[in-house]
């Protein structure tokens, strides 16, 4: 058997829930899960694109896929789709934390608490939430794969001006995943945490700027090419790639790792 096909046959038979499946590095997992075999629960506030996704999935492969309409940050709505993944597919293997939002940039004393916190609430309690709903399911399977998307920002990078709210929740999912990873080692579920730097995705509807922004910031000259990798920012199947990686039995001795898929970006800045 060629490794070409070996790859393709990686999840037959296993489940993944997706968060933030509807777009992007979410959207790009999704399908190249779906096609290498698994079922995938398509977690997202259930629009045009993520109906789509699904019936895309379910043409490649019949009732693959299923798109659950759910706020990743209401625990109630968390709490009941991963009870329907469940109920829809008989268990689960894999657990991809996507979901999240750039949300307010700004100076910090011009930042309101409902800015500060529908941020938190998005990027650091909705992956509190998907990794709490989903652990006892796998822990019911004897093994797992759980991936978790921060940033560069906050990270390795910190000088994206304005973006505090941002960048404390990318630093905190990374602790989060580490101490996770530590707790769930004996039940064989592993836990990591990639951070990508630019990728086209479409986050940046998610952006809210505040003009006074323009005071805060330093300014920095970067060199020609800031992805000496690449022409450009990076494709979310290049993150899809990297997932898979993770939640397959290829990387069955990593667990509590951080890996930056970035290009080489934030060795620039």
């Amino acid at each position: 058997m060629s490794p070409n096909i070996a790859k393709k046959q990686r999840f037959v038979g296993k489940t993944a829930i997706i968060t933030g499946a509807g777009s992007g590095i979410g959207r790009a997992t999704a399908i190249q899960m779906a096609r290498e075999g698994a079922n995938v629960a398509l977690f997202d506030l259930v629009n045009e694109r993520t109906s789509v996704l699904e019936q895309k999935l379910n043409k490649l492969r019949k009732d693959c896929a299923l798109a659950i309409d759910v706020d990743t940050s209401d625990a109630e709505r968390m709490e009941e789709a991963v009870r329907r993944t469940i109920e829809h597919f008989g268990s689960l293997d894999i657990v991809f934390a996507n979901a999240g939002i750039n949300g307010a940039v700004g100076p910090i004393e011009e930042l309101s608490l409902s800015d500060w916190e529908r941020t938190m609430s998005v990027n650091l309690t909705g992956t509190f939430l998907t990794l709490k709903y989903t652990i006892p399911h796998l822990k019911d399977k004897g093994k797992g794969s759980i991936i978790i998307t921060s940033s560069i920002n906050g990270n390795t990078r910190f000088t994206s001006f304005g973006w505090s709210p941002y960048s404390t929740t990318k630093a905190g999912q990374v602790a989060f995943a580490k101490m996770a990873a530590l707790e769930l080692a004996k039940f064989k579920i592993r836990v990591n945490v990639i951070c990508p730097g630019a990728i086209s995705t479409n986050i940046d509807e998610t952006t809210e700027f505040n003009e006074d922004v323009e005071e805060i910031v330093i300014p920095i000259e970067f060199p020609e090419g800031a992805q000496p990798l690449a022409d450009g920012p990076g494709k979310a199947e290049n993150v899809a790639d990297l997932v898979s990686f993770l939640a397959s039995d290829e990387s069955i001795h990593i667990t509590g790792a951080q890996i930056v898929i970035d290009g080489a970006e934030s060795l620039l800045s």
